[in-house]
């Protein structure tokens, strides 16, 4: 009989001291609140048997389906900053790998499926808010074309879990490419196991970069290659207003996605300086900060490699100097080439990054919505008619028409007709994204009302975050005074 999901595991053919093996622990009365179907057909797995009562068994984690390996990884990392040599998945399963049906190998595993090895004195559950904000989020991600894990389903357990106060369960099935981060070489790095980094790095590069594996030095490559993804990947969060939240070592994964998405949160207003997150009280990961956290985060990485970098440990360091260097040019590019294209800009003129700060700056003085800004400055640049709606954003309109008139000038030198530059921009600069006040009243409705029906609907919306759609458009408003969301949680 051919199994229900195609599991080929290759994470635990590695020595056992990269992992614990444990099953979820089942759960009261699992209901489901809904299955991604298009992403399940890609993994190879019949939709249809997810969302049947089998299915349900195997998300909640009431059985472990057939060819599955459940285990949880182990993990160190820097919190905030500070040194800590064991975390682990203390609320997550592994259960195993597919293989989809473009070839990739992707990981499945289940979030808030019960205690673990690492679970810390924790439950090892989730709460539901937490469950439906990185559902929404890590599919929000996803179609805005961000490398990010991604939700295959959420369900609800029946049961109730304790934080402020009692919650009802939830859990989430997350797909990455893998789960492996930061913090897993740390793992090995603050035992001096250097062994263990060399397996675990041989089996990122055979995983995520084969190409590597002829390099002069592949571990060196490897170092270049994920300095790269996270560059890249990093621009892209500032370039839709994302902030993570939580930036540790161990929410940074090596295969250059967005993993984690508990304290998470998109500016409204445009403010380098924003912070959402409830446990960031410092300031540490606010918006602005976030390139310079992911290089210092890299910057942990190298020191993992070291002893594969080089023989002698300060030949080592000078290699990952060398490396690391490359963040800031490879950073600058990615972002910088994308304010470029949100300002409607093909060609490249040395004031062009000027052009765009002055505008940042000015929405930052002004208040201006982040995303509502750039979505309207694609009507603006198909004519002068389009000004009037990106004027209403801005505390002194005024700030706004004495930008535009460099900006036009600007667009005088372009190729591109009006009409192709607006649709270009439109390609770049979304509509939707899951705003803050739209996500908690997704959770409100759900915890108190047990009401699915808003979530479904904003899933819907954030599928399609570039076209216009109408029949949704009160989802592009930013919120009102009242409806200001000004802390996001963990919820762990």
């Amino acid at each position: 009989m051919t199994p229900a999901i195609p599991f080929a595991n290759t994470y635990a053919r590695l020595p056992e001291r990269f992992f614990a093996k444990v099953s979820p622990t089942p759960v009261v009365a699992p209901r489901l609140i809904q299955v991604n179907r298009k992403l399940a057909d890609l993994l190879g797995i019949d939709p249809d048997w997810l969302a049947s009562p089998e299915g349900v068994a195997v998300l909640a984690g009431n059985r472990v389906p057939e060819g599955a390996e459940p285990l949880a990884m182990a993990y160190a990392g820097h919190q905030f900053g500070n040194r800590v040599p064991q975390l682990g998945d203390g609320r997550a399963i592994l259960l195993g790998e597919v293989l989809g049906r473009d070839g990739i190998r992707r990981d499945i595993q289940l979030k808030g499926s019960g205690p673990t090895p690492f679970s810390r004195r924790g439950d090892g559950r989730a709460a539901l808010g937490p469950v439906l904000r990185e559902y929404v989020v890590s599919e929000a991600m996803a179609a805005l074309g961000i490398p990010t894990t991604r939700a295959l389903a959420a369900v609800l357990t029946g049961e109730s879990v304790i934080r402020e106060t009692m919650l009802p369960g939830g859990v989430l099935t997350r797909v990455a490419t893998s789960h492996i981060r930061v913090g897993t070489f740390q793992f090995f790095a603050m035992r001096g196991d250097v062994d263990g980094i060399r397996d675990l790095a041989d089996h990122i590069i055979g995983r995520h970069y084969p190409d590597l594996i002829e390099a002069e030095n592949p571990y060196r490559a490897l170092l270049t290659r994920v300095v790269e993804r996270q560059a890249d990947l990093v621009a892209r969060w500032l370039l839709v207003g994302f902030i993570h939240g939580v930036m540790n070592t161990d929410n940074c994964a090596v295969s250059g996605e967005t993993i984690d998405f508990g304290p998470c949160a998109f500016l409204d207003a445009y403010d380098p300086a924003a912070v959402f997150s409830a446990i960031d009280e410092q300031g540490r990961y606010a918006y602005g900060n976030q390139p310079g956290i992911l290089h210092w985060n890299l910057t942990r990485f190298a020191e993992a490699l070291l002893p594969l970098l080089a023989p002698e440990t300060e030949d080592g360091i000078a290699v990952a100097q060398d490396l690391l260097a490359a963040f800031g040019p490879r950073f600058e590019a990615a972002y910088y080439g994308g304010l470029r294209a949100k300002l409607g800009l093909t060609t490249v003129e040395e004031a062009d990054m000027t052009l765009a700060g002055s505008l940042l700056e000015a929405m930052s003085a002004n208040h201006a919505d982040f995303t509502l800004t750039f979505r309207r400055l694609g009507d603006a640049a198909l004519g002068l008619e389009g000004d009037a709606a990106i004027r209403t954003l801005f505390d002194d309109p005024g700030a706004y028409d004495s930008w535009r008139t460099g900006w036009r000038a600007r667009l005088a030198k372009e190729p591109l007709d009006p009409a192709e530059r607006r649709a270009a921009m439109n390609r770049v600069n979304p509509a939707f994204i899951p705003r803050n006040h739209r996500v908690e009243a997704v959770i409100e409705a759900a915890i108190s009302r047990d009401d699915f029906a808003p979530f479904h609907e904003l899933v819907t919306v954030l599928a399609k975050p570039y076209d216009d759609q109408p029949a949704f458009a009160a989802y592009a408003d930013p919120p009102q005074a009242h409806e200001r969301v000004l802390r996001t949680f963990c919820g762990t």
